[in-house]
């Protein structure tokens, strides 16, 4: 009997402790509830931007290579031995300067007995006129005679043009390439001997949409930009629009012309090029750095003043253009609204923000960092 009110007793016991137990942490978790619902996160520090209506130039971009208005690469018109090269690689040269000479021993032996030749059919010609003269010859002869000097003289301008042919010059005013032939060197038909490019004016070939053809006439102000001469503009003219539709692409091939005083374009080059259209659009604009993109949309946090401090909304938006570090906003905003300039990957909707302008840097149309 004595065993059963023993036991009796732990086990109130136990369930004494194990209601004290459940009540204590009951006590706990109520109290980590009431402090989860009341814990507000601290404001985050942002910079902020307010929007602004602005007018842009309309233009279209496209990418181009560039071509020389002259170039080509001087061959060889006849076959012979590299006797003679006035040239070094890279330098500029003047229409008609030499370049290189190939051998003409032959053509100029060859010379002499073709002029020996029209000398002999010369005082034969002087002969057969006197003697027509006098009546002496028949014309037949005097014909004959003509004909077989003006072949000996043709024979020896031929040579001589061969002659002149193997002294190969400048066809234009330009800067030579790297030479491909060596003295001493035989070189065929067609043999490329040097690069020759006319720097001074460039053209940029380049491709739009068809859609775009009845915007476009020749005179436009076309602009292009490379990394390999950053942070510097050039401008030119849309010279030439294609007159037919590629059928693959369905767009049409422009050019632009553009001087190039400072030889900032070599051919063959890679630019950025746009085409400013004679119009210009009123625009909403914000700084880049604002926009939130995700798969679902590009967003904006909107900054509002309430009882409690500064709170964010998001608000989807559609952009257009981009203009240095500056965004066009089609929809979504309007002109005045403040807005998250920065920081914007760290908000949610409803977060409080404090606003601290004080280490961002103006965004600007056209920046021009500094290399560092």
């Amino acid at each position: 009997m004595k065993k059963v009110i023993v036991s009796i007793c732990v086990l109130l016991g136990l369930g004494l402790v194990v209601v004290l137990l459940a009540f204590v942490k009951g006590e706990q978790f109520a109290a980590m509830g009431e402090a989860g619902e009341n814990f507000q996160l601290p404001p985050s520090s942002v910079s902020s931007a307010v929007t602004e209506a602005s007018t842009w130039p309309k233009f279209y971009t496209a990418v181009g290579s560039v071509s020389a208005a002259q170039g080509i690469t001087v061959s060889a018109e006849f076959s012979g031995v590299v006797v003679q090269i006035a040239f070094e690689s890279g330098q500029d040269v003047e229409e008609g300067d030499l370049l290189i000479s190939l051998d003409t021993s032959t053509e100029v032996a060859q010379l002499k007995a073709a002029q020996a030749q029209a000398e002999l059919a010369q005082i034969g010609l002087d002969r057969a006129k006197r003697l027509r003269a006098d009546k002496t010859v028949a014309q037949s002869e005097l014909d004959a005679a003509e004909a077989q000097y003006f072949e000996a003289a043709a024979q020896v301008e031929n040579i001589q043009a061969v002659i002149g042919k193997k002294e190969i010059r400048a066809p234009f005013s330009g800067r030579l390439g790297i030479r491909q032939v060596n003295e001493g060197q035989f070189v065929n038909v067609g043999t490329p001997i040097v690069s020759l490019q006319s720097l001074d004016t460039m053209y940029v070939d380049f491709s739009l949409p068809q859609r775009r053809l009845s915007e476009l006439s020749t005179g436009m102000v076309v602009e292009i930009t490379s990394d390999s001469f950053s942070g510097k503009k050039v401008q030119g003219e849309l010279s030439a629009i294609n007159p037919e539709i590629d059928v693959a692409t369905r767009s049409v091939r422009l050019r632009g012309t553009f001087n190039n005083a400072e030889d900032l374009l070599l051919s063959g080059m890679f630019v950025n090029i746009s085409v400013f259209l004679n119009e210009e659009s009123d625009v909403v604009i914000i700084p880049a750095t604002a926009i939130l993109y995700a798969p679902y949309g590009e967003s904006v946090f909107i900054i509002n003043e309430g009882e409690s401090g500064k709170t964010v909304t998001r608000s989807f938006v559609r952009i257009g253009d981009s203009r240095g570090d500056f965004v066009s906003v089609l929809e979504g905003l309007d002109v005045g609204d403040e807005i998250v300039a920065s920081g914007v990957f760290k908000l949610r909707n409803g977060s409080s923000v404090v606003i601290n302008n004080g280490l961002v840097p103006d965004a600007q149309l056209n920046p021009n960092p500094e290399d560092a």
